[in-house]
């Protein structure tokens, strides 16, 4: 049987409440995993890291699933170094944080489709060149699918809990319906039981951009200079979509970039175009653009009743309660979205705890609005804890 230990103890110079140095693993399936497409991979691999520890009935493992521009590293830093950057939730997860890794085994694992050391269309195909489009279509059922090969060579049959925001968040729900049994509550946070039209063409305008780069080259790129400016742009796109006006015209008005008169050229004259640059420079040194292809086609083709007749029939496979948070502004998975999902699933007498946070952050809010989201989150799983050690009355 697999034995797992805290693989992350904390150093002695980490950040306070740090889960530390971390490092990233690869769990390799020589099995192959068939897609909803009706296409397969005939073996994969997966990365993820682990935070905690998991204890002797395997009972608190928790599964954090990631958004489209994230990976497996969700907390702690890979060196000593004081200045790296932290893991993208590293806020949220730690001992004493939302994600309490004195309690919690912290499971997150880069998607199926992705860039950061799962299998996807940067990977070496069986004939030793990248898949490039070749890789086959992959869904977000894949994603859970693939996560769900992980949870059985880990040894965890159950999830305390499954968590997301975002693409994470339909993860989680997914999760929840296609392995009712072994998901023990669900996380869906600033997500979307269904894509909307709106999202689906916020998603195609980004492909676009990546489409029309010359490097692209119908996406054999590899080898060669990849469609960087493309991505950079369909990077922009998306980055507007996870703010909000007011954060947009707080945080940078109509500054211009030096503090001047308009250069009444086509430079950058406004700090928000600054920025924005900026953001598309940053992303295109750890992501891959025919990642981005696929995985905005994912969310895209996202719709929770898909495979089952419609979103009740989904939902009344469920057997777990759920917590849903909308933000108030966040204009990309709205509340009405959540709220979608809360109506469904109490008209299949499913629990479920609804929260809508006032916060100006946009759909990013859900990370950035650490203080809160730990009381809403953090109490409801210290509730959940409590009452699975304390006998408590079942929620279902």
């Amino acid at each position: 049987m697999l034995m797992l230990q805290d693989d992350n103890p904390l150093t002695d110079d980490c950040r306070p409440g740090s889960v530390g140095v971390v490092k990233k693993q690869f769990a390799h399936f020589m099995q192959p995993l068939k897609l909803r497409s009706g296409q397969m991979l005939e073996n994969f691999t997966l990365a993820y890291e682990t935070y905690g520890r998991l204890n002797a009935d395997r009972s608190n493992a928790i599964l954090i699933c990631h958004a489209l521009s994230g990976d497996s590293h969700v907390a702690g830093t890979y060196t000593n170094d004081p200045d790296e950057r932290p893991g993208w939730w590293d806020e949220a997860v730690g001992p004493g944080k939302m994600f309490d890794t004195d309690r919690y085994f912290v499971i997150c694992s880069n998607v199926i489709g992705g860039c950061q050391g799962s299998t996807g269309p940067s990977s070496l195909a069986p004939d030793g060149k990248p898949y490039a489009l070749r890789f086959p279509f992959v869904t977000v059922a894949d994603m859970v699918e693939a996560q769900r090969y992980l949870l059985d060579y880990l040894g965890i049959r159950k999830l305390f809990s499954v968590a997301g925001g975002s693409m994470g968040g339909m993860q989680a729900l997914q999760w929840a319906v296609d392995y009712p049994d072994r998901v023990g509550s669900v996380l869906f946070l600033a997500a979307t039981p269904r894509s909307s039209t709106q999202n689906i063409a916020f998603n195609e305008i980004g492909r676009q951009a990546i489409y029309a780069d010359p490097n692209w080259n119908n996406g054999d790129y590899y080898g060669s200079t990849p469609p960087a400016s493309g991505l950079a742009v369909a990077r922009m796109i998306g980055h507007i979509t996870y703010m909000s006006e007011h954060s947009l015209e707080n945080k940078f008005g109509r500054r211009t970039q030096h503090g001047g008169d308009l250069a009444y050229g086509f430079g950058t004259d406004f700090a928000v175009e600054s920025y924005l640059k900026h953001q598309g420079e940053k992303f295109v040194e750890r992501f891959d653009a025919n990642s981005y292809l696929y995985i905005t086609k994912a969310l895209d083709y996202y719709d929770v009743g898909d495979g089952y007749g419609s979103m009740h029939a989904a939902l009344e496979r469920t057997q777990c309660p759920f917590l849903v948070v909308s933000i108030s502004s966040d204009w990309l998975y709205t509340a009405a979205q959540a709220l979608e999902l809360v109506n469904g699933l109490e008209a299949v007498g499913k629990p479920v705890d609804y929260h809508h946070i006032e916060a100006t952050f946009g759909h990013d809010s859900f990370l950035v609005e650490v203080e809160t989201m730990t009381t809403i989150v953090g109490g409801y799983l210290n509730r959940l804890w409590e009452n699975s050690k304390g006998g408590g009355v079942s929620l279902l």
